[in-house]
This record gives structure tokens, C-alpha cells and sequence, in this order.
């Protein structure tokens, strides 16, 4: 496919199914809306409720994050991040991810998250015991439409 077959198009985030962060935390939701095995991009939002445990974790390349409800924060930092910010996360940056709190009315913080290549969780000496990128976003979501018996639509594609 030629580049000038390749149209601006939407993504109905209606249409696509909100999936709990297994195996690292049943109440952090995802909503995958692009896979990019070309750039190595995810595009996801993602539902954290007020006691969300997410491990620390280090950024292979850059991370955008748009907060639209509530307040969080990276124990490392002193900012807040509230509706209408955006966190820029230069590559190679590590963190560990709080809620300091929500305003929705269903108790989550709601975030447009853009990443760059791997997450790598860490554990309490730094090693890494886990890898997060598009394709492990791809099985949790083919794994997630399968169970639940919903027609998957493909993510990685360019329209």
C-alpha cells in the first residue's frame, strides 16, 4: 500500500472493550486503540481507581500521558498531574506510578497514555521481571476478545 491510500481515520473508542492490566493489577482498565508494530507506539487510555498499585517501572523511548479526571503522580516527582495536563516522559525515565486522588464519579483516574517502545517493570533491587510494548498489548487484547467473545478489530493497522 502506497502512502497516498492511507486516509485520515477515526478510532470508535465506544467500540472498543475497556481490559483489566493483568497480570499486574485487575483494577487498572485499558482501552487499546493503536498497536503499532511498525513504530513500536501504543496508544492507550487507561482507568486507575484510587488504589492503584503499579509497580516501578522504566521507559525504553518517550511517553506521553493526557489526564482528563483526577490527580496523579510518580513518587519520584513533587508535581500533581490534573485534568488538562500533559506529562511528557523523555526515554529512558523510571518511575512509580500513585493516585493522589479522583474527581469522577466512578472513583478512576482517566488517562490518554502515547508510549514509545518498552515498560519494563522493575522490581525492588531494579531488575526487570516483566516487558509491556504493542504486541504484549496485542495478546492481552486478542486474549481479552476471544474470551469474551467480541470480533477483535486491527489495532495496528494504518487506517
Amino acid at each position: 500500500m502506497l502512502y497516498e491510500h492511507i486516509d485520515t481515520a477515526v478510532i470508535d473508542g465506544e467500540s472498543l472493550p475497556w481490559i483489566p492490566f493483568t497480570p499486574y493489577a485487575e483494577n487498572v482498565l485499558l482501552k487499546y486503540f493503536k498497536l503499532d508494530p511498525i513504530r513500536g507506539e501504543w496508544i492507550v487510555m487507561m482507568k486507575s481507581p484510587i488504589d492503584m498499585q503499579l509497580p516501578k517501572h522504566h521507559h525504553t523511548g518517550t511517553v506521553m500521558v493526557y489526564t482528563f479526571e483526577g490527580q496523579w503522580k510518580y513518587k519520584e516527582h513533587d508535581w500533581i498531574a490534573g485534568p488538562g495536563s500533559i506529562v511528557y516522559e523523555t526515554a529512558g525515565s523510571t518511575h512509580t506510578p500513585e493516585v493522589v486522588s479522583t474527581a469522577s464519579t466512578d472513583g478512576y483516574v482517566l488517562t490518554l497514555v502515547q508510549v514509545n517502545g518498552d515498560l519494563a517493570f522493575l522490581d525492588g533491587n531494579d531488575n526487570i521481571v516483566a516487558l509491556e510494548n504493542w504486541k504484549t498489548g496485542l495478546q492481552r487484547y486478542l486474549a481479552y476478545c476471544e474470551q469474551h467473545d467480541i470480533a477483535p478489530k486491527d489495532l495496528t493497522a494504518f487506517n
